[in-house]
């Protein structure tokens, strides 16, 4: 049986065109980009073009692009690298940041000596930062460090991170987006967004896993999380992962060339999805606010979504409960919870990430296959009643 494939905010296949870009430099283009042999130089060519191919996509120059092992080690990079290089202070984030920007500011503040403090931004019922509240915030404690996603991975909400970035500029502070979610959705513009610094990843785009990148302001003051050759402008020692950086540079240039099309076809597909699931009951999570268009997360009121995933897996859907990267800690959403939503409805939550290969038949057979799967949930559970 095929599987219906829900899930692209967690990872996407690899783009046919991407894979054949790659493909040389595994076996005939195998050298190592530091060597002054041909193989070598022909490896830093292929390096430095992937470069300008992810700084096109962003509107910036390639010098400011940094490539990275992962979205995790670029935020990291932001979060730590410039940590160390400022003096200790106030470190800002949203309340439904990823787990690689919550679990390292939380770890700046619990230094022994010279401990940064960390707030976090409140969030409105729809999963937006509240920007009233923020600039009260950044008023009674001056920030040095600010992180706030551009597209949260759950419910697809876009922030104001245009505005958010002016407030905190306004107190000298350095700013970072997230914006792994945003790329290949709507448009990612580095100079508009108003930050020094921010993540991309490849696997989001229909490129590989292993490659990722942290935008920075050429003003940008960071220290490195690896120490050794001086790789990447000294800041991300190691030898680069050439076939990785080959995809994502032809999946960022695939993503800018096809985004009208490919934003207009999931929005239309997930408009057909949300009205069955209204229609069934669903509440829809972020749903006044602008979202990216392929994400819906939802909840059937009295179905526990982790169920729920399981039985559509089962029938020949693949959908997930929440992040990916939480599965192995299962719980609450963090971000449902600072969006202060029901815990007993957040535990029902789901959520569909559509993607360039969904059809609109692939949507009606799923609006089929969950109403048969809730109906038969619902008539268990009153028998045992």
């Amino acid at each position: 049986m095929e599987i219906a494939y829900f899930d692209h905010n967690a990872t996407t296949r690899v783009d046919d065109a991407v894979l054949e870009a790659m493909l040389p430099y595994f076996q005939r283009q195998f050298g190592n980009a530091s060597s002054r042999h041909t193989y070598g130089i022909n490896a830093r060519r292929a390096i430095d073009h992937a470069r300008k191919q992810v700084a096109d996509a962003v509107g910036v120059q390639p010098i400011q692009v940094i490539f990275t092992s992962g979205g995790s080690e670029a935020n990291n990079l932001f979060i730590r690298g410039a940590a160390d290089s400022l003096k200790p202070g106030n470190v800002f984030i949203s309340a439904i940041e990823h787990p690689c920007i919550l679990k390292p500011a939380q770890a700046l503040s619990r230094r022994n000596c010279d401990a940064w403090v960390l707030h976090q931004l409140a969030m409105d019922a729809q999963g937006q930062v509240d920007l009233a509240a923020a600039s009260a915030a950044m008023h009674a404690h001056k920030p040095g460090l600010v992180s706030v996603m551009l597209a949260n991975n759950e419910t697809g909400v876009i922030q104001e991170v245009a505005k958010i970035a002016e407030m905190a500029r306004a107190h000298g502070a350095y700013v970072h987006t997230d914006a792994i979610q945003g790329l290949g959705k709507i448009t990612v513009d580095f100079p508009a967004l108003k930050v020094h610094a921010m993540t991309l990843s490849a696997h989001k785009i229909y490129g590989p896993k292993g490659a990722a990148a942290l935008i920075v302001d050429k003003r940008l003051l960071l220290k490195p999380l690896i120490y050794g050759g001086g790789h990447e402008n000294g800041l991300r020692s190691g030898t680069e992962n050439v076939p990785a950086i080959v995809g994502f540079g032809v999946a960022c240039e695939l993503a800018v060339l096809r985004l009208a099309e490919s934003a207009q076809h999931v929005s239309r597909l997930r408009d057909r999805l949300e009205t069955g699931l209204l229609g069934m009951g669903a509440v829809i999570f972020g749903k006044k606010a602008a979202r990216i268009p392929n994400t819906c997360y939802f909840a059937l009121p009295d179905i526990e979504g982790d169920t729920l995933v399981v039985k559509l897996d089962k029938a020949g859907f693949a959908v997930a409960a929440g992040a990916a990267c939480s599965s192995v800690n299962p719980g609450q959403s963090h971000v449902l919870a600072a969006m202060q939503v029901d815990p007993m409805l957040a535990r029902c939550a789901v959520r569909i990430s559509l993607g360039s290969s969904n059809t609109v038949e692939e949507i009606e057979d799923f609006l089929r296959t969950a109403q048969h799967i809730v109906t038969e949930l619902k008539r268990t559970s009153s028998l045992c009643l």
